[in-house]
């Protein structure tokens, strides 16, 4: 069977998304304000790697500039705090990134927690997420606001819809409830409590699904017409031993039943990283304005 009808592109939405942020980056280099990302890696990590190869490469694309700091994985939280502090105050720094995992003795809310709002370009401050509870989202969560955006782009209306959120993590699944819930959608959150995710998926028109468990939702466990958004990055192996990348939905199976489906690799992945881009432009937006405030009301003396 073919799928390409149902499949909602991320890559290509990421694509319209960075033409749109690079003549954004543009104008703001013309202003005199480079965008410059820090990528803070703790440890020695493959996968990390891997985000981080793809992060500096959307960077390069539009104009910010990307440097990666990397830290032993025996770094003391205090030391990576104190670190952070100083990117805060550094203005040649307008956007950092902790890159996930970190070592079981640091805690990584405590290191967002330390990061400037302003340079806050994953959207995990407190008062980032506080922003999307009160629907008015600036720089929110980079994989949620991806997510939803994919589902956007399929023309639904999301007034009055039906939605089931599989997953309730702090950056993905409440993000997402909050989001859609200020969109007038009704929302579903379903956990490892649940006790039959299948009783509220198969009522949902769409089904967001982040719990890295492969191949949880089948296409039995959703109704026909149905849109499904896959979050989940799962390395599995074949019978010949051979690894792929899959999500957390049956891909066929549910193919065959919705209406729009998102594919792992090539779905919320590239516009997650596009959704990174697009905080670091509000972010040094949100400096620049401050900074250039200030200068107008006489309380800085340019350099």
């Amino acid at each position: 069977m073919k799928f390409g009808h149902k499949v909602i592109n991320g890559r290509d939405a990421a694509d319209k998304m960075l033409s749109v942020l690079k003549e954004e980056v543009d104008s703001i280099r013309a202003r005199g304000w480079q965008p410059s990302l820090a990528s803070v890696t703790v440890g020695d990590v493959d996968e990390v790697k891997l985000y981080v190869r793809n992060q500096k490469r959307f960077a390069a694309r539009i104009g910010i500039e990307f440097e990666e700091r990397q830290f032993a994985s025996s770094v003391s939280e205090a030391e990576l705090r104190a670190a952070i502090a100083t990117m805060n105050v550094d203005p040649r720094v307008t956007g950092i990134i902790i890159q996930r995992p970190v070592p079981d003795h640091i805690s990584i809310r405590s290191l967002q927690e330390t990061i400037h709002p302003f340079k806050d370009v994953e959207g995990m401050h407190p008062s980032s997420i506080g922003k999307i509870v009160y629907g008015s989202p600036e720089m929110g969560p980079c994989t949620a606001m991806a997510a939803v955006h994919l589902l956007k782009s399929t023309g639904v209306e999301l007034e009055g819809l039906e939605v089931c959120v599989v997953g309730h993590s702090e950056i993905v699944g409440k993000p997402i409830a909050f989001l859609l819930m200020a969109e007038g959608a009704t929302v579903t959150v379903c956990h490892h409590m649940t006790r039959s995710v299948a009783n509220h998926s198969l009522r949902a028109d769409v089904v967001f699904v982040a719990v890295g468990q492969p191949g949880l939702i089948t296409g039995d466990m959703i109704k026909p017409g149905s849109i499904i958004i896959d979050i989940g990055i799962n390395q599995v192996s074949d019978p010949d031993g051979k690894t792929k990348v899959v999500g957390d939905a049956d891909f066929e199976s549910c193919a065959e039943v919705a209406d729009w489906i998102t594919p792992v690799p090539g779905g919320v992945g590239p516009m997650t990283v596009a959704y990174l881009m697009k905080n670091a432009v509000v972010g040094v937006n949100r400096q620049s304005g401050y900074y250039e405030d200030l200068l107008g009301q006489n309380m800085l003396t340019p350099a």
